[in-house]
């Protein structure tokens, strides 16, 4: 193997590993907050509340574990926008629990690094057209859940100590 695709290589079980810790981290966080807390504590006025990140988080995980898999299914899918404001008021996230919707994303979670784990190099060539970004590879679709799970614990973790 080259030494770029061992630096690759590196890089992906580096993220892979963040996966699932950040997920840990998200459940050391929201360890002693109640399902009360979690409805009422808000990023601003008008922002969306710790439940609300949090079922935000599970569901996406979903999404983007679907759109890797159109990858590996179909040549160059175009990958499907969602809208995450409509998703929450359909998904009626204010009514969910920390510990069921945490539950949900450990799930989902411990499937997506599975995926991610048993990808083959001819797999990891994949790739689609992302409906914001463009082309989008199987490499991006593994960083943009390191950063959007970045994004989404630095907010809760923000909503939280604005508690104090």
């Amino acid at each position: 193997m080259s030494e770029a695709g061992t630096t690759w290589g590196q890089a992906r079980e580096r993220q892979i590993s963040a996966m699932r810790l950040t997920c840990e981290i998200l459940g050391h966080i929201l360890h002693n907050v109640s399902d009360d807390q979690a409805r009422a504590l808000r990023d601003g006025p008008d922002g969306w509340s710790v439940i609300e990140v949090l079922c935000h988080l599970r569901d996406f995980d979903e999404i983007f574990h679907r759109r890797a898999l159109m990858m590996l299914e179909r040549e160059q899918p175009q990958l499907p926008a969602y809208d995450h404001v409509a998703m929450a008021v359909e998904r009626a996230y204010q009514r969910e629990s920390v510990a069921d919707a945490y539950g949900a994303l450990k799930q989902s979670r411990r499937l997506f690094v599975q995926f991610f784990e048993q990808l083959t190099a001819e797999q990891w060539a994949r790739g689609g057209i992302h409906p914001e970004r463009g082309p989008f590879s199987m490499t991006d679709a593994l960083m943009q859940v390191g950063a959007h799970d970045l994004d989404h614990l630095e907010q809760i973790t923000r909503i939280l100590r604005g508690a104090d």
